[in-house]
């Protein structure tokens, strides 16, 4: 485990290098110095607090072990079934992650850098580590193996470091077909109208085909998100949005889309 971690770390180094060479040649501007630096100090926290998340989500997941309602045993075909299903979770994960005020709270704080690059990948919620296990609970009732449950939710993981690029361009026929793309995943760090709450998928493109949240990316994506930014403070980024929802002052982004649009009518009227 060790050394996929340290691997991962040299590979993420050399994407960010990679694509910081790649930015400058093409005059994109794809990097802040402060926001990125806030990117890596949540993930260095989020790093010292590993241990004890995959502590409580072993913890967490092998508590209901015991109830399940059948006993799957493992094949090649069972782990390669874990990972569509625990995929499909995801998506639902996910979805209610951006639909639910107090899961968006969580959430947020990915989705409130107004940049997009390999650093946003590791902008994630110190606290979510602890809420999503629970999420997962019935996929062991089921009869699926913790340890399979998690190594898929990893791998996931792992996979969508990738997709957070401008450097990749839209993959033509391929796009919106089985995979989530850079392209698909773009769409779903915009705040243009057409884009907020679209292409929840983790690894695979097709539960948003099959669920009617699947939107190709078409005009220019406008990163960020329609409510208050968070600037470059590491706890503000994490905390604001569930201190504001405590206190009544925090909605969903298409919600806070809808009141926003609405007024605008009532100033134009």
């Amino acid at each position: 485990m060790e050394v996929l971690q340290g691997f991962l770390l040299i590979l993420f180094i050399l994407l960010v290098i990679a694509e910081l060479r790649w930015s400058h040649a093409k005059g994109q501007g794809s990097y802040s110095l402060g926001d990125s630096a806030a990117n890596v100090t949540i993930a260095v926290v989020g790093a010292l607090i590993r241990p004890l998340s995959v502590a409580w989500t072993f913890a967490v997941l092998a508590l209901v072990q015991p109830y399940q309602l059948m006993d799957v045993q493992g094949s090649w075909r069972v782990y390669a079934l874990t990972f569509v299903v625990v995929d499909l979770a995801y998506y639902g994960y996910h979805r209610l992650s951006h639909q639910l005020p107090l899961f968006w709270t969580l959430h947020h704080t990915h989705h409130s850098s107004h940049w997009f690059n390999f650093t946003t990948a590791i902008r994630l919620n110190w606290i979510a580590r602890f809420v999503s296990p629970v999420y997962f609970l019935p996929l062991v009732l089921l009869g699926l193996d913790p340890l399979w449950i998690a190594a898929s939710l990893a791998l996931g993981l792992i996979y969508q470091l990738f997709l957070h690029t401008q450097s990749i361009p839209r993959l033509g026929w391929f796009e919106g077909k089985l995979l989530n793309t850079p392209s698909a995943h773009r769409v779903h760090h915009g705040r243009n109208p057409e884009y907020i709450d679209k292409n929840f998928g983790g690894v695979l493109i097709l539960w948003d085909r099959l669920f009617g949240t699947y939107q190709p990316e078409q005009e220019p994506v406008r990163y960020g998100v329609v409510s208050e930014a968070m600037g470059n403070n590491p706890l503000r980024i994490q905390l604001a949005p569930l201190d504001q929802y405590l206190r009544g002052e925090f909605q969903s982004e298409r919600e806070t889309h809808r009141r926003r649009a609405q007024d605008i009518v009532r100033q134009l009227q």
